[in-house]
This record gives C-alpha cells, sequence and structure tokens, in this order.
C-alpha cells in the first residue's frame, strides 16, 4: 500500500493510531462498566480520528496516484456533522449518570446520517452504473465541498454553545447539591470545550484572512496545521476522560430543569416525580430542616462522608433535595458544598488541637474529617480561615 513517510503524513498517523487505540479502549471499559459515557466518547474519538485521514494520507501521496485518489473520493471519512451532536449527549452523559439517548434525542444524529446515506448513494450510483465519477465530484473530495464544511462549522458551532451552556448550568448544581464539588468539577472538560471552540472558529478566521493577498498562502498551508491541531485536542480529550473518575459522578444526575427549581428565591419548592414544582410554606418548615441538619452534622457527624449529597440528607429527613437546598441556603447563607466542607474544616481544626490526633498528619486528619483531596482541603481551608494550613499551624 501506497504511503510516503515524511512530516506531513507521518504526524498525523501517530495521532491517528493513539486516538484510535482509545477510542477501543472506551468502548471496552463502556461494556465493562456498563459506561454510557465512555460509549458516547468512543464515538467521538473514532469519528474524529478518521476525520484526520484524507489529510494524513494526502500527503502521504493519495491524492496523485491511482486507486487511491478514487478511494479518497469515493468513501466517507469525514463526518464531521456528527462531531457536534456527540460531544453535547456526551457533555450530558457525564453529567448525568443515567442519561439515555431516546425518543426525539436520536434526530441530533439526522444530519450525520443524512449525510453518509447521501455519500454511499452516491458512490454506489457511480460505481455500480455509471462506472465512473457521474454524481460524485471529480475535481473535489466531497468531504470538503464548501456547502458541507460551512454546515458542519455551523453544526459545531452550536453544539458547543449547548455543551458549554448545559456544563456552567452543570458547575452552579454540584455546588449546590453536593459535598465534592471539587472532585466532579471536570476541568479537563471545561478546557477541552474551550479549546475545541477556538479550533473551530479557526477556519473561519482563516478563510477572513486569505481574502487579503498578504494571506493568501494560508489557503495551502493552514489546513494542515489546522488538522494537527484537531487531533492533538482530541487526544487530550482521550486522555483526560480515560482517567476520570466516575466513582463520584455516578451520584450525580444532573438535568438543568433541576437547577431551576433550585435556584428559584423566597420559596419553598417541592417536586414531584413529573417534576412540576408547586410552592409551599417557607418559614417553620425551614427552621424545623436547619434543626434536622445541624442534628446529623453535630451528632452524627455526617460531614465525615466524602461523597455526601443533598439528595443523602433529604431522604434521612424525609424531604426533597430541592426543599433541602433552600433551606440550606435561607438558614445558613452559603451553598451546600460550602456549609458541609465549613464543617470539615471546623472539624480538622478542633482536631487539630485535641491530644487525641496528635500522632496523625495533618492531610489524615483531614481525610477523616471528609475532605476526599489534599488541593481540596487547601482551598477550603484557605476560604474559612484565610489562612493556609501551614500558616495556621505557625
Amino acid at each position: 500500500m501506497l504511503f510516503e513517510f515524511n512530516l506531513y503524513s507521518t504526524l498525523p498517523l501517530i495521532f491517528f493510531f493513539h486516538i484510535l487505540i482509545y477510542s477501543i479502549l472506551f468502548f471496552i471499559r463502556s461494556s465493562r462498566q456498563e459506561n454510557y459515557a465512555d460509549k458516547l466518547m468512543g464515538w467521538f474519538l473514532f469519528i474524529g480520528a478518521f476525520i484526520v485521514v484524507p489529510w494524513m494520507v494526502g500527503f502521504a501521496g493519495w491524492y496523485d496516484n491511482q486507486p487511491y485518489r478514487d478511494i479518497l473520493f469515493f468513501t466517507p471519512f469525514v463526518h464531521t456533522l456528527a462531531i457536534g451532536p456527540l460531544l453535547y449527549v456526551y457533555v450530558r452523559a457525564i453529567t448525568d449518570f443515567n442519561f439515555r439517548i431516546t425518543g426525539k434525542a436520536y434526530l441530533h444524529f439526522l444530519p450525520a446520517i443524512l449525510y453518509l446515506v447521501y455519500r454511499l448513494t452516491s458512490t454506489g450510483v457511480d460505481i455500480l452504473v455509471f462506472d465512473k465519477y457521474n454524481l460524485t465530484n471529480e475535481y473535489e473530495d466531497p468531504d470538503f465541498a464548501g456547502w458541507y464544511s460551512a454546515l458542519s462549522t455551523l453544526s459545531v458551532l452550536v453544539y458547543l454553545f449547548l455543551s458549554i451552556k448545559h456544563f456552567r448550568a452543570y458547575k452552579q448544581y454540584i455546588k449546590l447539591t453536593t459535598s465534592f464539588a471539587d472532585l466532579v468539577s471536570l476541568k479537563w472538560l471545561r478546557n477541552f470545550l474551550y479549546a475545541f471552540g477556538l479550533l473551530t472558529i479557526l477556519p473561519i478566521i482563516k478563510d477572513i484572512l486569505s481574502n487579503f493577498s498578504f494571506f493568501e498562502k494560508m489557503r495551502y498551508f493552514c489546513p494542515w496545521f489546522y488538522y494537527v491541531a484537531f487531533a492533538i485536542v482530541v487526544y487530550y480529550i482521550a486522555i483526560n476522560a480515560y482517567q476520570a473518575v466516575y466513582i463520584h459522578l455516578r451520584k450525580i444526575e444532573f438535568k438543568p430543569q433541576l437547577l431551576l427549581a433550585y435556584q428559584e428565591t423566597g420559596k419553598d419548592l417541592e417536586l414531584k416525580p413529573d417534576e412540576e414544582v408547586v410552592v409551599l410554606p417557607v418559614d417553620e418548615k425551614g427552621i424545623e430542616l436547619k434543626n434536622g441538619i445541624l442534628k446529623l452534622m453535630e451528632d452524627e457527624l455526617l460531614f465525615e462522608q466524602p461523597d455526601l449529597t443533598l439528595s443523602d440528607i433529604a431522604e434521612k429527613l424525609a424531604t426533597n433535595s430541592v426543599i433541602l437546598s433552600k433551606a440550606v441556603n435561607q438558614q445558613f447563607g452559603m451553598n451546600f458544598n460550602d456549609f458541609i466542607n465549613q464543617y470539615r474544616v471546623n472539624a480538622v481544626i478542633e482536631r487539630i488541637k485535641d491530644p487525641k490526633f496528635k500522632n496523625q498528619t495533618l492531610l489524615a486528619i483531614a481525610f477523616d474529617a471528609g475532605f476526599n483531596s489534599k488541593a481540596t482541603f487547601n482551598r477550603a481551608f484557605k476560604k474559612f480561615t484565610n489562612k493556609n494550613p501551614k500558616e495556621y499551624l505557625n
């Protein structure tokens, strides 16, 4: 098989195989752990890897030699219309362990499916009926047709917007409902979304600048750099998503409509099974819940549970998480994550002074108090004492 090894073909080749291997690893882990988000990431990486193929083999001599040129023109390698929807549903799946693509959600993938059907049909007709180029453009790889590139860019931008919007809402949600927000903050996903957004608008900037004579050369060498950058960004999410710890994420079931209920002010809210919201009286119930929360914290030391959630406490107090969140916000003036971490910090301070704990390290005391990482402990300690742990001890 023809493949001319050079910088322009070898570098994409390295990323292609690495991304493809990660795709297979995600499919395997998804099957073993029944993790739907891994399955979606596997498809995202699989499609992402093949987007690089035309430029990789193109610089390896395929566009200049037969039958390789025909293979590129008749085979749909680039499915960028599926990239945006896959990214969006992955963001939803990793922030809600019970999320599944069902019903109308499959419509997100309709444009990608239609394009695949169109390409396979036109290829089949040209090869089997005409035995030559007819429906397929003989002079331009259909995967890089102007209309398809423009539609793909628009699709990716729309789904990036939806993904970032969903992710930002998720960040607010975990502070309201978990005591381990730092551990499930998914900072690597945030970095990827913004990097992918920048990567998506680069071709638009390139097309604008190429209209000026000074930048005219950009239209010839920029695409290679763009697809290498694309491979690097996709490889970045492959590494970080595979290293992600899903143990705590399994306890999160984020749905945007729930956040709206949590953010209601001046009302106590109760969610029915169909997620409709009704208004309840505030004062007496809020005070009752406050006393119940304090009892659980001080008598049962519930804050010591590193994976404690708002739902766990709501179940013990025979209420729901929306009402409880409102009670925490109103009665203690902070969100649930800060409320629990403040208890943990106070517990650490008390135990530092207690002779019973003199043989334990500060980090061991922090873990016993419910913190799940050194970084989270340091941030929380600094927030509530205005000193880092070392300064406090000194």
